[in-house]
Parts: structure tokens; sequence; C-alpha cells
């Protein structure tokens, strides 16, 4: 299967979640958005194909989009569903699976928090229309709940006893909770020192998925966008107390 990844083509975003499946699932995929118009990408081919889409009785709500064969398939954590017993980065059994499917989707709103820390009022506002709100939100989310968020997840892989959320093996929820900690580290590193201590096991997980072989070669192309102030993890010292 040649995939299709239809994503905003200058931040990591959401997309990358995606992206660092296939990656590490060795697939064989195109970033549309990135590539040249000449090769028929660009923002043209991404809107065009989104619109037709967007005419059929089952368009995605939001980016990202994955096309697979002749399904269009949305949102992150339904793509990774779908793409983990394919590129073998889910277990087999029915029980394994839910639980990494339900440790994504606790992922995702653990990504949603962190990014109303900037954008705590409206997403049509910029981060300048909304600072005295965003250091309020920035305050609460540093002293209650990235604290709880990262806990429930070490005490994940303390359960799991493995160094991976579940089994012997990598699986989709381990690549996007490396992302999580890489984007945290970002944009906040005053107070992921400060947890540095009580997440042991969180910090080794980052360090075991940038070891894997496809990851690291990944991770070292050009490929792989770096973070930016325009993406879901900002670095706003202010924010950072």
């Amino acid at each position: 299967m040649r995939y299709e990844l239809y994503y905003w083509p200058g931040i990591q975003g959401r997309g990358e979640l995606v992206r660092l499946a296939l990656e590490a699932g060795g697939a064989e995929y195109v970033d549309v958005a990135r590539l040249p118009p000449r090769q028929g990408g660009g923002m043209r081919a991404l809107t065009r194909v989104l619109a037709a889409h967007a005419a059929g009785e089952r368009p995605p709500f939001a980016l990202p989009a994955l096309r697979a064969g002749r399904r269009l398939i949305g949102q992150t954590a339904n793509i990774l569903a779908y793409l983990g017993p394919r590129l073998g980065l889910v277990p087999r059994a029915e029980a394994d699976r839910l639980w990494v499917h339900q440790l994504q989707l606790t992922l995702a709103d653990f990504i949603a928090e962190t990014h109303d820390t900037h954008h705590p009022v409206a997403l049509s506002l910029y981060y300048e229309d909304q600072r005295a709100e965003a250091l309020r939100r920035a305050l609460d989310f540093r002293s209650h709940r990235l604290g709880k968020f990262l806990g429930y997840f070490e005490g994940v892989l303390a359960r799991a006893g493995h160094g991976w959320v579940v089994g012997r093996r990598p699986s989709y929820a381990d690549l996007s909770l490396f992302q999580v900690i890489a984007g945290l580290r970002y944009a906040f590193p005053h107070a992921m020192a400060d947890c540095a201590g009580r997440t042991r096991r969180l910090a080794e997980l980052h360090d075991r998925v940038c070891a894997l072989p496809r990851v690291r070669a990944y991770l070292a192309s050009p490929r792989r966008l770096p973070f930016s102030e325009a993406d879901i993890w900002r670095r706003y010292p202010e924010l950072d107390g």
C-alpha cells in the first residue's frame, strides 16, 4: 500500500504523529502538501483533494487525513488505529489494541490542553491578543495538568514493565508519547526539568524511540520539520514560569 498523507506543509502538528508511525513502520507514503507542484503536490493539490472529498458522504472534518486505497481516513487516533495492525505497531490481541487506542485518545487530550496554553480564548486570535489569559492558563497547566498527565503515563510504563506501553515492542502510542515529550521539552523546558525526577521512564522511552533505526534516520532527515511558534508546542518563555 502506498499511502498519501494530507497535512499542512510547514508544521509538525498532529500530522507528525501519523508521520512517525509511517516512518517507523517502513511504509511507502507521500506527504502531499510538501511535494513540489510539478510532482502533483503543494497546497493546491491538498485543497483540491479535500474539496473533492468534502462533497462526498464521509469527508474529514479537519487534517490530518490519510488516503489508503479508496479510503480517506480522518482524525489522528483513527488513522493510527487503522495503520497500527498494518504496520506492526500494535499487538494482535483485541484487548491490547483497545488499550493502545485508549492511550492515544488520552494523548490527544494532553496535546489539546498543551495547545490551549497559548490559545486559551480562540484559535482565530493571535497569541498576543490573548497573552494575559495564556499566562493564567499556562500557570494552571504547569501547576496541575502537566504533572497529572505525565504521572499517568509514567505509571503506565511502570506497570507495563518492558519499556513500552504494552508488550515488548513499540506501538504507535509509544511513538506519539515520544513526540509529546519532545514537544513539551521544547515548549516548557523549565517545567519539564522540574518533573525530571518523577518521569524517568518517560525519558527512557523518549530515548528508546529515538534509537529505533527508522525513527533515527527520519529524525536526521529533512523530512522531520523543526518545532516552531506556529505549531502546537510553542516556546514562549513567559508561559514556562
